[in-house]
């Protein structure tokens, strides 16, 4: 028999789980108060800002006109006949940078590195995974045990031996074989994973729907395109948002292949220079971050919508 939990374990339950959530969140949602908080109300403990700001969020993503403000002394200093032209250029250029940030391009970046990361991982873990769940072949247990010893060493150690690689591959050269370099690597560490939670998964879906495509005509290759993976769109969508998420948010790998390819950089890379450079203003950093922060949140909502279990039951009357 199952016992109930009274009144009191209930309520002690409620606010453990609601600390728990408050502490998690509240990052998130400090980093949104001070996005929206102009500078003389940076100081101020409440979250609620006196007064919301969106310059901050219109400067990062370039829909602000940036006046340009040149001192005084420069000004008489431009109307000096002994310059010439190209050096006045010179001086108006480190007052009329229009857009010190290119978010956007490094958002792009990001976006193809990560979208191209995850659909290759979830592609070769899905055949990976049916393989190791479904065929008998000599040392697949060895292959299912060891699947995740990647995971054993860190990414400092191997952060010197994979550029290694890559320069005596010639890929190092050029930003292309870097940003390839970069993409072999997020698949790597997103594939073991999405082995082991697909192989898992398809081992949940009675092998006697195969069986019965496989006796109405279906090849095997057909049984897992119309029968195993619509059964599996829950763990599908769960593992390419765990893929796209890990490489979205990476930063070690980039900051090695990427550092000198500035118009390639990723995001958490461009917000790192972004935090020494001259345009650290706290409005714009966060900013930049919630803006960061908007594609992960994207893909969980898309992917709460289809994490639904039970897809399967009553399908065999056994």
């Amino acid at each position: 028999m199952i016992n109930k939990r009274g009144f009191f374990q209930n309520i002690v339950l409620a606010l453990t789980l609601g600390m728990v959530l408050l502490f998690c969140v509240f990052p998130f949602i400090q980093i949104l108060s001070t996005s929206l908080k102009y500078q003389p109300d940076w100081g101020n403990p409440s979250l609620v800002p006196q007064k919301i700001n969106l310059e901050a969020y219109k400067d990062i993503l370039g829909l602000m006109d940036r006046k340009v403000q040149i001192p005084d002394q420069i000004g008489r200093l431009l109307d000096n006949s002994m310059l010439t032209e190209g050096q006045k250029q010179e001086i108006l250029a480190k007052y009329s940078d229009t857009n010190p940030f290119p978010f956007l391009r490094y958002m792009l970046n990001s976006f193809l590195l990560s979208i191209s990361a995850a659909t290759i991982s979830l592609l070769l873990s899905v055949f990976g995974a049916y393989a190791l769940s479904r065929l008998r072949f000599m040392g697949r247990n060895m292959v299912q045990r060891s699947v995740l010893f990647v995971y054993m060493i860190g990414g400092v150690l191997l952060m010197v031996p994979l550029y290694q690689m890559s320069v005596r591959l010639g890929l190092a050269k050029s930003v292309w074989g870097s940003m390839v370099s970069l993409l072999l690597i997020y698949i790597v560490q997103t594939l073991p994973v999405s082995l082991y939670m697909l192989g898992n998964y398809f081992r949940t879906i009675p092998y006697s729907f195969e069986e019965a495509a496989m006796a109405d005509g279906c090849s095997r290759i057909q049984s897992i395109f119309y029968i195993v993976l619509p059964l599996s769109v829950p763990m599908l969508v769960t593992v390419f948002v765990y893929c796209f998420v890990i490489a979205w948010n990476e930063f070690l790998f980039a900051s090695v292949f990427l550092r000198q390819y500035h118009d390639f950089h990723t995001l958490p890379l461009a917000l790192q220079s972004l935090f020494v450079s001259k345009n650290a203003i706290w409005d714009r950093i966060m900013s930049a971050s919630m803006l960061t922060l908007t594609p992960v949140i994207l893909c969980f909502m898309f992917a709460l919508r289809n994490l639904t279990g039970g897809f399967t039951e009553g399908g065999v009357k056994e």
